[in-house]
């Protein structure tokens, strides 16, 4: 789960209509889901992280540092459920790239570091707020492809793209085209965590990808030399309830 920086808010009172902020929202983070992580071009839901619907969040409703991006899938999974900002982690605030694990079979997964720091309950909290933990549903078409309608199996299918695109790069390591080229294929799919994963060891393609991805590099969570991953979270928003891992 791609760790963001959000950023201050762009005016000194609330929102009075959430929906205002989200194009200031898309140019900070990009047009990903603040959850799965797919590029969602249209309809990206501004999230609110405190649901509005629940009484005891209502204030919230309009407030800048309780606004996330969310595809339909996740935010209609987390809907009103409430959110215990110690319990869980989030992109906004911890650092949940390095919490949680992307393997090639689709699944997402609490990373051996969150379990060592004894976090993976909190971590596994994180992943069924928005169904991320679920199973792939299988369905092929007339030629027996896996046609990718959700998200595991979307997963998968970036994965074997991401594979793609470092075989490009590893036979011609030296030429910046082909590195751009991978970037704008990733740009274009999301799922940044995939990239990273796949891409791992290849410092500079890495930095490309934070680069590449609004909002990450400024989340201070990469070192801006070797693209290796700095912990704890600094949450530099300095958010309540940051820094958790």
């Amino acid at each position: 789960m791609r760790t963001i920086c959000r950023g201050p808010s762009p005016q000194p009172v609330d929102f009075d209509d959430y929906a205002k902020a989200q194009p200031i929202l898309l140019s900070r983070l990009g047009a990903y889901c603040s959850y799965c992580e797919r590029r969602i071009p249209t309809s990206l839901a501004v999230e609110h992280i405190q649901p509005k619907g629940l009484a005891a969040y209502a204030h919230l409703a309009g407030a800048w540092i309780n606004f996330l991006l969310a595809c339909v899938n996740c935010n209609s999974t987390k809907k009103d459920k409430d959110v215990v900002l110690a319990d869980v982690l989030l992109p906004d605030r911890d650092h949940t790239f390095a919490a949680f694990e992307y393997v090639k079979d689709g699944r997402v997964r609490p990373s051996p570091a969150v379990t060592a720091a004894g976090l993976e309950d909190m971590a596994r909290r994180t992943l069924a707020l928005t169904g991320l933990e679920r199973r792939i549903s299988e369905v092929f078409d007339q030629n027996g492809k896996l046609v990718a309608i959700d998200r595991v199996s979307q997963r998968m299918e970036v994965w074997a793209i991401a594979l793609e695109a470092k075989a490009d790069v590893d036979a011609d390591p030296g030429n910046a085209a082909v590195k751009r080229g991978a970037v704008r294929t990733a740009k274009g799919y999301g799922f940044f965590s995939i990239w990273m994963a796949v891409f791992s060891g290849n410092v500079d393609m890495c930095n490309l990808l934070i680069e590449a991805f609004p909002g990450t590099r400024d989340s201070r969570c990469f070192d801006p030399v070797t693209a290796t991953v700095v912990c704890p979270a600094s949450n530099p928003d300095g958010l309540v309830d940051g820094a958790k891992f």
